[in-house]
């Protein structure tokens, strides 16, 4: 099987990345994060696969009111290390980023998920759960690995497998599911989002590693 190793806001990598604006992805520059998100002072902010917490930091640091989720018991630790360090306050909750039933309805300004869905198979889910959560107009903004990034051999640089290819890379829990930018688009669709941005790459690379969509609930 070939291995693959994504960028991740999760455990001690994700400790070490910026926390003082929302980092979308490796090829990414500062201040992508605001323009697709505008000024959150105030909002009620959901990350969703917080990871270590550094993008809830930042968005806390914004001023931000940030609830954070993460389905790794010890990343929630990390979280709650992160904000007391940098003297903000977030609220951190272990549990699976399709199951948000604990959230009221209509509360949210924004979610953001920095990579944390590429662990997640069935997106179409986890993108209702978000519609319900989200405020009518209100933005999601989800960065994933770029699906033709996964088809290259990272060393290398060959292509070592299908681009339509749906099968996982990796192992175990950390698993990434390629998703296609089509297939994104038509699951955001689907869950009644209005698709208005699509970000492939604002660095100096030769290949995209990560895409950026920004998208909108419409209907109630």
């Amino acid at each position: 099987m070939q291995e693959w190793t994504r960028y991740t806001t999760a455990g001690p990598t994700g400790a070490s990345r910026p926390d003082d604006f929302v980092e979308l992805g490796p090829d990414h520059t500062d201040g992508l994060d605001r323009r697709l998100l505008g000024d959150v002072t105030g909002q009620r902010v959901l990350d969703l696969g917080c990871g270590a917490g550094r993008s809830a930091v930042a968005l806390a640091r914004q001023g931000a009111r940030v609830v954070a989720i993460e389905p790794d018991p010890l990343d929630i630790d990390r979280v709650r290390t992160a904000a007391e360090v940098a003297e903000v306050h977030v609220e951190a909750h272990h549990g699976d980023l399709a199951e948000l039933a604990f959230l009221p309805a209509d509360s949210f300004d924004a979610i953001v998920a920095v990579h944390s869905l590429a662990s997640v198979e069935n997106i179409g889910r986890v993108f209702r759960q978000a519609h319900r959560l989200l405020r009518i107009d209100r933005p999601i903004v989800i960065t994933l690995p770029h699906p033709a990034a996964l088809v290259v051999d990272e060393g290398s640089k060959v292509v070592v497998r299908s681009y339509g290819s749906g099968a996982p890379l990796g192992e175990n829990e950390h698993l990434t599911y390629p998703h296609a930018i089509g297939d994104v688009f038509t699951q955001l669709t689907r869950a009644n989002f209005r698709v208005d941005t699509i970000i492939e790459s604002t660095g100096d690379t030769s290949l995209p590693t990560s895409v950026v969509f920004r998208a909108r609930k419409t209907g109630s």
